[in-house]
């Protein structure tokens, strides 16, 4: 009896519960039929459809600057941030286009986040959108801005370093004129002309070889290299500037493995080493050159016995015509670009340059190429790019790289 009781209580609880959910559902449906209904924004007609192939990164906003729209490249940027154009001076410029309704365009260095990392070049218009929203479009420019500063800064050194030997020849050709009837100074100007054109085929020559390793086809197809033979190569062609000098090049290591590479640039880049290492050398020292592998690289070696480069210093030597000791490198010959080209050199093939050195204690620079029949795991990356893009990389990183 106790328990048919129970269970018609709890049948009249629950049908009373069923009851009072009824009632609540259509109360809030009937306050919810009352409360406004907030349209979607509408845009004129056509204008979704252009935006969505545009390309650029885009922004709509509406008349309390509010974000209703905004593909995904905006946020990528940096330029919104939940429903906010994060920056002042857009937001200044969207002002300025709805007080007026002048369209209007200008370009600015943002930062990409309020952690201040990364900094961002962007050329950016914006428009009156219809009667109620504003539109605001924004193109990346930052590469562009980079590689046109480096590329007015090449041609400015360039400038600079070809006057020196240019001027120089022209002065010496008037002092040989003067001097026609001076046999011994004839001699002595005539050298000195000699060694200026010198360098400045030298320079120029090297500036034809930088060109064409920032050049896209640099590499067009690689083809199996033997390393053995190219450093064999490299040592002959510095031997005659290594017997001026009384300096020894000993060769020790090989490597049976190929690489997948250009031959003659890769001989460009361990000669470049090697003549550094002889110039900034002491007479009658030795300079070496290894040869080895290791973790799936050929590693070449080039060690100098020569004054060493600081801390400070080594950051800089791949730069374009950086030089640690200008009045020396003058002195001895260099064109102040021979270790960016061995960088370039190094990037065009997936692989890279490092340093050793201690002042008072000569240097190494260590070359490491990945193996042809190898897939290390740190190139799978570098395999996936473009040579462009590595090339583009190796410029962005250094200040435009030079000899030491």
């Amino acid at each position: 009896m106790n328990e048919v009781i129970s269970t018609l209580i709890a049948g009249v609880l629950g049908l009373a519960l069923g009851i009072v959910g009824v009632i609540a559902f259509r109360l809030s449906q009937a306050r919810s039929s009352k409360l406004p209904q907030v349209d979607e924004p509408v845009l004129p007609e056509g204008a979704a459809a252009v935006l969505s192939v545009i390309g650029r990164a885009f922004v709509i906003l509406d008349d309390v600057d509010g974000v209703v729209r905004a593909n995904p490249a905006s946020y990528a940027y940096g330029l919104v941030r939940g429903h906010t154009l994060v920056h002042n001076e857009l937001l200044s410029l969207v002002r300025q286009v709805r007080a007026d309704g002048v369209i209007a365009e200008s370009q600015y260095e943002l930062q990409r986040s309020t952690l201040g990392a990364g900094q961002l070049i962007v050329h950016v218009r914006v428009a009156p959108l219809g009667d109620e929203y504003i539109l605001l479009l924004a193109d990346d420019r930052t590469e562009i801005t980079r590689t046109e500063a480096m590329r007015n800064d090449f041609v400015a050194n360039v400038s600079h370093e070809l006057k020196t030997p240019v001027g120089a020849i022209g002065l010496l050709a008037e002092a040989i004129t003067e001097a026609a009837d001076d046999p011994k100074a004839v001699r002595r100007f005539s050298t000195r002309m000699d060694k200026e054109s010198r360098r400045l085929a030298a320079l120029v020559q090297d500036i034809i070889e930088l060109s064409r390793l920032q050049a896209s086809d640099a590499i067009v197809q690689g083809q199996e290299v033997n390393i053995d033979s190219v450093v064999a190569e490299a040592v002959d062609r510095s031997h005659l500037i290594a017997e001026e000098k009384g300096i020894t090049i000993t060769v020790g290591g090989h490597l049976e493995e190929p690489i997948l590479g250009d031959a003659d640039l890769l001989m460009t880049a361990i000669r470049n080493l090697i003549d550094n290492a002889i110039r900034y050398s002491p007479e009658h020292t030795t300079v070496g050159v290894g040869i080895r592998q290791r973790d799936g690289y050929a590693q070449i070696s080039v060690t100098d016995q020569g004054p060493g480069i600081s801390p400070e210093e080594q950051e800089r030597v791949f730069e374009r015509f950086y030089r640690v000791d200008s009045a020396r490198s003058r002195q001895t010959g260099g064109t102040g670009l021979g270790l960016s080209i061995v960088k370039h050199v190094l990037a065009n093939h997936g692989g890279e340059v490092s340093l050793w050195s201690q002042p008072g204690h000569g240097s190494t620079f260590t070359l490491r190429l990945p193996l042809a029949d190898e897939e290390p795991a740190t190139s799978n990356a570098l395999a996936g790019q473009t040579m462009k893009e590595r090339t583009i990389e190796a410029s962005a990183s250094d200040r435009e790289g030079g000899r030491r």
